[in-house]
């Protein structure tokens, strides 16, 4: 299926992704007046050979990932199959990497494709690309203009191991990278001075909601209205809720006698460790948890109408299959 969306904006493709895998296409709308956190999708459409499952965990643990062991071709073509045209007209394997294969791939002839905007490498959801470089500026411009104004317009939705003390509300951190052991991690700065802020500091903030609790796990709709490495996952460690498959900084959260707390940020990564009883409600052994992929998943992405008064448009990633079977497992719902 090719759905046209706004005819002045030519060049724009739009890509649902899962790391490790290409994942099934997206809905496409004009956003409400009252639209808060966007849960419908339309016009979805499935990659050949995929399938949507239910029931029991069988031998695949994690259905709707693709081997990492792709090939150049099978990604090519997973790309092109999760394509929504825009109509208006528009060494290591990498999206980045295979932009010139798929280009020709889709016919654009000289037209190069770029990214606009893509989640993080280990997340899913939507990719925008542009194979205009007036469309990419003019979305750029908007996305920029939209975080100084701090109006949202990306949404996550993301699978805690913990609940968050409130409902909603806002997160706000200073964060900066740091070099530890091989590895660069993002890392919160208390207080952080005029010096440390030149040095590369950055204040962050995130908004939060709590959907839906179930089995001590939580998904959370999360909107960052800034922009900073592995942002979101850090800011739910703050909460002391990890994100589910956070293999990165989960290891930041201890728990004794039930309670939790922050241990230093400058530990060594360490894959998530899950108690037995999340476990169960999951149906993983301790070492396929160890593989549990990353739930971020950008569910919904707003980009600017024709013209300046016009409704935004609303683009829609449905959640992955692996990212759908865990909500059933905890009896989770995402209204």
């Amino acid at each position: 299926m090719r759905a046209v969306l706004v005819r002045e904006m030519d060049g724009c493709r739009v890509l649902g992704r899962v790391w490790s895998g290409w994942r099934r296409g997206l809905g496409v709308r004009p956003v409400p007046e009252d639209a808060g956190f966007g849960t419908e999708a339309r016009h979805q459409r499935q990659l050949r050979g995929s399938r949507q499952r239910s029931g029991p965990l069988g031998d695949q643990p994690f259905p709707g990932l693709l081997p990492k062991n792709l090939s150049r071709e099978e990604l090519v073509d997973a790309l092109r199959a999760a394509v929504v045209d825009r109509k208006g007209k528009p060494g290591e394997l990498t999206l980045f990497s295979v932009l010139p294969e798929l280009s020709q791939s889709l016919g654009l002839g000289k037209q190069e494709l770029q990214v606009v905007r893509a989640s993080g490498k280990e997340s899913s959801g939507l990719v925008l690309l542009s194979s205009c470089p007036q469309t990419a500026s003019r979305l750029q411009k908007f996305f920029t203009h939209a975080r100084r104004a701090q109006r949202p317009t990306a949404t996550y939705c993301a699978v805690t191991d913990g609940i968050p003390a409130a409902s909603e509300g806002k997160i706000q951190a200073a964060l900066k990278l740091e070099h530890i052991d091989g590895v660069n991690l993002t890392v919160p700065v208390k207080a952080p001075s005029r010096k440390d802020i030149l040095e590369g500091v950055k204040k962050t903030l995130s908004h939060f909601r709590v959907v839906a609790t179930g089995s001590g796990c939580a998904l959370v709709q999360l909107q960052p209205l800034t922009v900073f490495s592995s942002q979101l996952q850090v800011h739910m460690v703050l909460q002391l809720c990890p994100v589910l498959g956070d293999h990165m900084y989960s290891a930041r959260v201890g728990t004794v006698l039930g309670q939790r707390f922050l241990l230093p940020a400058e530990n060594k990564p360490q894959r998530q460790v899950l108690d037995e009883a999340l476990l169960r409600c999951l149906h993983l052994t301790p070492s396929q948890a160890a593989q549990l992929p990353l739930h971020l998943h950008l569910h919904r992405l707003l980009l600017p109408g024709t013209r300046a008064s016009d409704t935004p448009i609303e683009l829609l990633a449905p959640l992955p299959p692996y990212f759908s079977r865990t909500l059933q497992c905890l009896g989770l719902c995402l209204q």
